[in-house]
This record gives structure tokens, sequence and C-alpha cells, in this order.
């Protein structure tokens, strides 16, 4: 007869620990990437002082003043001022809070369109994933470019400019998100829960909120980081162009518009040089801030 000691009792009647969730193991990661977490400080410092202008500068974001213009950086005007005598510190402030709104709200509406659709795909199958998908390769196909130009050429001055551009490139950019969350839908569908509660009868979309989006919903966040460095890229090309956002109304696109001159590229690089380095500081962080989420949610990884 094999006899317990105090020491065994103790081990056998322990609790066993809990393990932690998906999403715990996720944070703990991505807190150790000092890279990504820099970058999410950045993110959010660069976002609070956009949205708080009007109490960080007091100067008029869109007073012309003739007799300062293209004036070097001072103590009066940090930055200098632009060739229409505007301070570009204020500008930048402002652009900011633009280029911010366009980049969130546009990835806001693409990721609910794009999950929508594609959880609707995956989930039915047949001929309406077929319809959906047709669709979608339709989009993907669009020329966006032109239907920008030719939108804007229309509705210019009769509407808001700036929602008319967050509409365009939201309803012309959720197809890769779609089929993203497709094909994720695709293989979920399959397992065993997802059997199970349909055959106890629970609806299409009780089944498509509650049990598959849960388990799709890291790669939705990954691909919204991407997303919005996307949004922020288009804004900042098209309002170069010209075509973005409406040139009365502050965004670090249309600040470097005045980089096509040859003088202003050359000898007055207070003007755009600003506006560049902060797209190009704000997009390298939303990249190594999905970098991290991926390799967080990701069950093979070891950091």
């Amino acid at each position: 007869m094999e006899i317990l000691t105090e020491k065994d009792t103790n081990i056998s009647a322990a609790p066993p620990k809990k393990s932690s969730s998906q999403w715990a193991i996720a944070r703990k990661k991505f807190l150790k990437n000092k890279l990504a977490l820099t970058s999410l400080i950045f993110l959010i410092f660069v976002a609070i002082i956009s949205f708080l202008a009007p109490y960080i500068t007091t100067a008029d974001v869109t007073r012309i003043n003739i007799g300062e213009m293209s004036l070097e950086p001072s103590s009066q005007h940090w930055l200098g001022t632009d060739k229409a005598g505007r301070d570009v510190f204020t500008r930048l402030l402002y652009g900011g809070r633009i280029s911010l709104l366009v980049g969130m709200s546009c990835t806001l509406f693409v990721i609910l369109l794009g999950t929508l659709i594609g959880a609707v795909a995956g989930y039915f199958g047949g001929t309406v994933d077929s319809l959906l998908m047709r669709f979608t390769d339709f989009i993907l196909n669009f020329p966006f470019l032109v239907f920008v130009i030719v939108l804007n050429a229309i509705l210019f001055g009769k509407v808001n400019g700036l929602w008319v551009l967050i509409g365009v490139i939201s309803l012309l950019s959720w197809g890769g998100i779609a089929r993203i969350v497709r094909s994720k839908i695709l293989a979920e569908k399959e397992n065993e829960y997802i059997i199970a509660a349909v055959s106890i009868g629970c609806s299409p979309a009780k089944i498509i909120v509650k049990h598959l989006l849960p388990n799709v919903l890291s790669t939705i966040i990954v691909q919204a980081t991407i997303t919005f460095a996307s949004m922020i890229v288009i804004e900042s090309a098209l309002s170069f162009l010209g075509f973005g956002v409406p040139q009365e109304i502050p965004s670090w696109g249309n600040m470097l518009d005045s980089a096509i001159e040859p003088d202003v590229l050359q000898f007055k690089l207070w003007i755009w040089m600003p506006p560049a380095i902060l797209i190009t500081i704000t997009i390298l962080s939303i990249n190594f801030i999905g970098e991290g989420l991926k390799d967080a949610f990701n069950p093979k990884s070891r950091r």
C-alpha cells in the first residue's frame, strides 16, 4: 500500500493554473515589442496634439498675410510661414486633424463594409458568395483615381468636399478586406462548434456575429492598422495632386503641394518638409503597430 506524504497531498490538492486567454497573451507579446509600443505612443501623441490644436496655437489657420510670405522659422513662427503668409506650425497641427480624421473614418467604413460582405459571402457560400465576390472583383478593378477626379469635378462646391472624399475612398477600398474575411470565415465555419450552433437552430446572423466574427477579430484588427496607413497615404497623394481635401482646409497632403515649385523644393524646406516628415513617421509608426499586432496574435511567435 502506497503512503501519501503531506507534501504529495498538498501538490495534488493545489488547483490547476488557469491558462491565459488569447487576448491576454497577445497583450503581453505586444507590450514586449518595444518598437510597436513606442510607435503606438507616438501615434497617440500626434493624435492628441492635432485634435487639441485650438488650445495649443491661437494663430488663424486660414488668414493670408502678404507681408509675412515665406518667412524662415523664428521665435514668432516656429516653423516659418508658407507662400501665403500662413503659420506652418498651425497648419501642421490642423492638417494632422484632417489627415487622421480622413484616415480613421475611411478605415472604419472600409472595415465595416468589407467585414459585412466577406462574412456573408463566406458563411452562405454558393450563389450568394459568387454574386458578392463578382461585385468585389468589380470594385477591386474599378479605376479609383479617375472616379475620384470626376466626382470631385461634379460635386465641387455643392457638398462638403471632405465627406465626399471619405465616402468615395471608402466605397472603393473595401474589396481586399472582404476577400480576407471571407477566406477566414470559410475555414472557421467548418469547425464543430459552428455545426453544433446550426443544429440547435441558431440564426445565421447570430452565428456570424456571436461565433464567427469573434474568432477572426484578430485578423480584422491587424488589417485595420494596415488600412489606416493606406488611407492616410491615399488622402495625402490625392490632396497633393489637387483632387483630395479642398485647399481651404489644411491637411498634410495639400501642405505638400508647394513642393511642386523648384524654388520652394530647393530653398524653402520649412514649407514642405514638416508635413513630409510627419506623414513618413506616422505611416511607419502605424506599420510597426500592425507588425506588432501580427506577431502578438501569431501563436507561433515567440516574442
